[in-house]
């Protein structure tokens, strides 16, 4: 992940760490190389929810893909940065709200929003996307629930690979792959008693090593949604909005 710097700023709920999208809004209006790869992240982070609310909008899967690279490439050039204020300043609403406003402009031009053939903007693997697509419920749901549905799940994808790269980096990926199935409930999983066994430890242990994993996978969680909003007061209200869209 990208670390913009030290720098900290202030606000009611006390110092909060410059974040992503912190460091997007005050160089939205300059050239900033730093705010360009921190957008860039971004970006490449969650480009599923924008594919699949353009085809849940009713775009073919290449228009989908080309629409999202589009958007992307406006997005980078800053076309809609300047109207984005820290009062706005949750990423996931500035950027449903950016991408609707983009593909209307596109269809009132009557026109696919077509790359001029160079590199991607931001590369994603169109086929993934599709394949990952055609999971989507059959039943009917407005293209904002999907976004805001595909948001958490990213959200929690990319927490449980942090978490799994922190655990194989102090040599504890098997330890991982046991506790893994915990985070989808109290039943899911391996007993206590039977990890307890296969880890040679206690069932107490397995109890710490249980809460451990689920505190840090939620401080994870956290963390990522810090990078999404430029307010420490939002984090919160992100987290409740995760926990409602993942719950129904």
């Amino acid at each position: 992940m990208l670390e913009p710097g030290p720098e900290r700023v202030t606000g009611g709920a006390g110092d909060f760490r410059t974040t992503h999208w912190s460091v997007v809004l005050t160089a939205g209006r300059g050239d900033s190389p730093a705010a360009r790869e921190a957008l860039e992240r971004l970006c490449r982070a969650y480009w599923y929810p924008l594919y699949a609310y353009a085809r849940r909008r009713g775009c073919s899967p290449e228009d989908a893909e080309d629409l999202t690279q589009g958007f992307f490439e406006s997005l980078l050039r800053r076309e809609d940065l300047a109207h984005v204020t820290p009062a706005k300043g949750r990423f996931r609403t500035f950027l449903l709200a950016a991408v609707g406003h983009y593909l209307a402009n596109a269809w009132r031009r009557g026109q696919r929003q077509k790359r001029g053939g160079g590199q991607a903007t931001v590369s994603f693997d169109a086929l993934s996307a599709e394949e990952r697509y055609r999971l989507e419920p059959a039943v009917p749901q407005d293209p904002e629930h999907l976004f805001d549905r595909r948001w958490a799940r990213t959200v929690m994808d990319q927490a449980l690979e942090r978490l799994r790269e922190d655990y194989a980096r102090t040599g504890r990926a098997d330890l991982f792959d046991l506790l893994k199935p915990a985070l989808a409930g109290e039943g899911s999983g391996p007993r206590r008693g039977e990890l307890a066994a296969r880890l040679g430890i206690s069932v107490g242990a397995v109890d710490v090593a249980l809460h451990r994993f689920r505190r840090r996978y939620g401080e994870i969680i956290r963390e990522l949604i810090a990078d999404t909003v430029s307010n420490p007061e939002d984090v919160d209200a992100e987290i409740r909005h995760l926990m409602t869209v993942v719950s129904g």
